[in-house]
């Protein structure tokens, strides 16, 4: 399945090059389990969004090592893809722009007609350059935004809503992000997602280092070890017992000064839950663990 990586570290930017090339389990490394494309998403000081994706798996992409080792940023936003819905090509590769935001989503959902439809009602199919159910997503979640003048997690509660009671649902994991603020949706219990408030300045711990030894590497990351910091990932990236596995149906926001909040305004479950067996063979394929 596709995996998800947010990192917001405030208001001071740093790099993710620990997370996202050296870690024990860094989405590099995970990205030999998904090929169909990555992409990393950042802001510069100015906090406009910037995008660097490719149709190719991160350990192949030397343009991601690069982009990983080099950017410097607030917050970031990757993933690496297998493709359920949509070719492989650049505008269904992850993370997505809208509204100067960025989203990459792990799942499936149905009935993207009667998506197009309501994204049509409500004037944001324009949005939608490529194939994917998750550009539509966001569409929807942007559109709804905008209805909610600007706030993300009122559209974020109403397009999840709607999608949970009028589509058939297998996931609808997410991150989205800008420059100062972070959300994360697991929903329902169908994947996990699981965050880390990793904060050295209050209280170091010495037995969870950013320090990565294997027999081929061992790398330290100096800049994120002394910086607070709070992550999210479909996997635990490295021994840390911090790590936490969200519930089902949690929203987390992270704030400017990394304040984090959870709620829970969705449904138990959405109302027609798909499974596995419900799935084209391709996109079950892409939705294993």
């Amino acid at each position: 399945m596709c995996r998800l990586f947010g990192l917001h570290a405030g208001p001071r930017p740093v790099r993710a090059t620990f997370w996202l090339l050296d870690a024990p389990d860094s989405l590099s490394a995970q990205s030999r389990r998904e090929p169909d494309g990555a992409g990393i998403g950042t802001f510069d000081s100015a906090g406009k969004a910037h995008v660097a994706k490719q149709p190719l798996a991160a350990w192949e992409d030397h343009a991601f090592a690069r982009e990983a080792r080099d950017l410097k940023s607030t917050t970031f936003l990757a993933h690496v893809r297998y493709a359920s819905t949509g070719a492989l090509t650049m505008v269904n590769t992850h993370p997505f722009e809208q509204d100067g935001r960025l989203f990459a989503h792990n799942g499936v959902l149905h009935g993207l007609d009667q998506l197009d439809q309501r994204l049509i009602e409500l004037g944001v199919m324009d949005l939608v350059l490529g194939q994917s159910d998750s550009e539509r997503l966001f569409a929807l979640i942007t559109a709804e935004t905008r209805r909610a003048d600007g706030d993300v997690g009122a559209g974020i509660a109403a397009a999840i809503n709607w999608v949970a009671r009028d589509l058939p649902v297998f996931s609808l994991n997410f991150i989205l992000t800008t420059a100062t603020d972070m959300w994360a949706l697991r929903y329902p219990a169908t994947h996990p997602l699981y965050v880390l408030e990793r904060d050295p300045t209050a209280a170091p711990d010495p037995s969870a280092p950013l320090d990565a030894r294997s027999k081929r590497i061992r790398s330290k990351s100096t800049e994120l070890s002394r910086s607070p910091h709070v992550l999210f990932a479909t996997e635990p990236m490295d021994p840390n017992p911090g790590w936490r596995p969200m519930e089902s149906g949690e929203l987390v926001h992270v704030g400017p000064g990394l304040a984090v909040t959870s709620t829970a305004p969705f449904p138990d479950a959405p109302a027609r839950l798909l499974t596995l067996a419900d799935l084209e063979p391709t996109a079950a394929a892409s939705q294993q663990p």
